[in-house]
């Protein structure tokens, strides 16, 4: 008895109401010696997922994710005429495109492929910025705590040389960091959202999809493409997340404001996107020749032999073929993802600080 109450006391709230009870066979009077009983409890699940769910990280991560899907949900007509002209199907003017689409494939047509991308731009988002936050105060945090010791010297001879992290913008190594982690992840969606989006006739479906690439190419099939994604995503995902960080501390300061309100936020994140599509839109051509190119039954080895494929059949102004529609895409998908992150972010994580 002794035993068993004391057992009682030590009952915690964080724990579930799941015991397991073990009685020892023993010859005993009932009514004068009770049954010797162990209680066992096991962590309440659900407790400590709320507790996940109340981070900082979560919230930026479930910013994310609505922040894409929304944003994908109005622009994927454009996502899909960007498409078509950098892989050089149909016309090679932006109205042009339209109209084939919409004549052959109807309105509907415009979204083609934007189940796939939805399921793809969800998780993607929800990584990239994710990942973004987390690298960016890890950094940041690292070098404080750099700067507030003595640097690490190495002596050469006379020669000293000192280490010191402060040279590295925390802003560009989370960029980085963020596109490739979103990318290793979630490439295999990339594949399928354009092989839906080119040829939606050859791949009516997302299974059917999956079962012919697979066929075709194995797992190395939904890969498709990896190496020149990975080096297009450095420059741009670095210089888009740079942009948007210095430009916002920088107009701030400028202005005296602790914050932007919805419209700076749009125009700032248009112009980081425009800024860092620039810079890599020729690595995004070759990317896009080797993921689509086994439609046309020509795919180039890799990324060199695609930009030398480029160059040779339409000189050095096909590297920016669809440099306008992608801008008129990544113009307004940046604004508006950068819009819908801050205010999701806002709301959930003032939730979280109020809970």
């Amino acid at each position: 008895m002794a035993l068993q109450s004391e057992l009682q006391k030590k009952k915690c709230s964080v724990f579930g109401d799941v015991y397991g009870v073990m009685m020892l066979t023993k010859e005993l009077d009932l009514e004068k010696d009770p049954p010797f009983v162990i209680r066992f409890q096991l962590p309440d699940i659900r407790l400590a997922l709320k507790d996940c769910l109340r981070t900082r990280e979560a919230g930026e991560f479930f910013s994310g994710a609505l922040a894409g899907a929304m944003t994908k949900a109005v622009l994927a007509p454009l996502e899909t005429i960007r498409t078509r002209m950098v892989v050089g199907v149909g016309s090679k003017k932006i109205s042009g495109s339209f109209i084939e689409v919409i004549e052959q494939q109807g309105w509907q047509g415009l979204w083609a492929g934007n189940t796939i991308n939805m399921l793809r731009i969800i998780p993607t988002q929800a990584i990239e910025f994710g990942t973004f936050e987390c690298v960016k105060r890890a950094m940041t945090s690292a070098q404080e705590k750099w700067n507030q010791t003595e640097c690490p010297k190495v002596q050469l001879g006379h020669v000293s040389l000192s280490f010191s992290l402060s040279w590295i913008s925390p802003v560009a190594v989370a960029g980085a960091a963020a596109g490739v982690v979103s990318t290793l992840v979630c490439h295999p969606l990339e594949v399928l959202k354009d092989r839906l989006t080119v040829n939606a006739e050859a791949y009516p479906s997302i299974s059917i999809a999956v079962s012919k690439i697979y066929k075709d190419g194995g797992i190395g099939g939904l890969y498709a493409g990896l190496s020149p994604t990975l080096i297009g995503m450095l420059p741009y995902s670095t210089c888009y997340y740079f942009m948007y960080d210095t430009i916002k501390k920088s107009y701030c300061l400028v202005k005296k404001k602790k914050s932007l309100n919805r419209v700076e936020m749009l125009l700032l994140g248009a112009l980081s996107g425009f800024t860092a599509s620039t810079i890599s839109f020729p690595l995004e051509v070759a990317r896009k020749r080797l993921m689509v190119g086994a439609l046309q039954g020509k795919c180039p080895p890799h990324m060199v032999a695609a930009l030398s494929e480029v160059i040779r059949e339409e000189g050095l102004m096909g590297l920016y073929r669809g440099w306008g529609a992608s801008c008129l895409k990544v113009m307004p998908s940046s604004g508006i993802t950068w819009m819908f992150y801050e205010a999701w972010k806002d709301i959930l994580l003032v939730e979280r600080r109020h809970l």
